[in-house]
């Protein structure tokens, strides 16, 4: 969390903000909205204060397992840097251990860490890999991020369908097309009922 002087830094902004745009900050309806976008501001961008050792908080175990772990379907918000507009998606994770293992719901915490800042969708994969690489030492890890971002949808090219998708591959995910081929195949199957 923000402290109180930065998020008075912050409220003050945002009435600008409302100035500049032709409002009146005063009017009943906008009086508590710097207030309300300080708070939601600290909420979304509350990954730059988490610490990913703590995190993963020692839930990284031996495990005699050398076959594909994959968490798919993690759903994430972000915003987009550019523009300070969400984007919004899902993240697959896999990995293939090399006798050490993380536990599943470490998975998410860390996609949200990352997503909590102000990203690219192409940082934010890349982020999210170089993590589990270095924590896990795996055989390999792929991460693959399908978004949509509302810089795309509202303004600009204005195209409400448009799905950007981003991976990150290492080890055997880059070097072995059939491990890589058997996790983009698994991600794509249908989610459980």
């Amino acid at each position: 969390m923000n402290s109180p002087k930065i998020n008075k830094k912050l409220q003050a902004a945002i009435r600008t903000l409302l100035s500049e745009l032709g409002e009146d900050p005063k009017r009943e309806g906008l009086r508590r909205t710097p207030e309300r976008v300080s708070k939601m501001y600290e909420f979304l961008t509350k990954g730059y204060g988490v610490d990913i050792r703590q995190v993963i908080n020692g839930a990284v175990f031996r495990e005699e397992y050398s076959e594909m772990v994959i968490v798919k379907d993690i759903d994430f918000f972000s915003l987009c840097e550019h523009h300070l507009v969400p984007f919004y998606g899902k993240c697959h994770i896999a990995y293939v251990p090399k006798g050490r293992i993380i536990g599943l719901s470490k998975l998410p915490r860390i996609v949200d860490a990352f997503a909590r800042r102000l990203q690219v969708q192409e940082r934010l994969t890349q982020q999210i890999a170089e993590t589990l690489h270095k924590h896990l030492s795996p055989q390999g890890v792929g991460v693959v991020i399908e978004a949509r971002h509302l810089c795309m949808m509202m303004r600009g090219v204005e195209k409400q369908n448009s799905i950007a998708t981003t991976s990150a591959m290492f080890g055997s995910f880059r070097t072995d097309e059939k491990t890589r081929l058997e996790f983009l195949t698994l991600i794509d199957r249908p989610a459980l009922a």
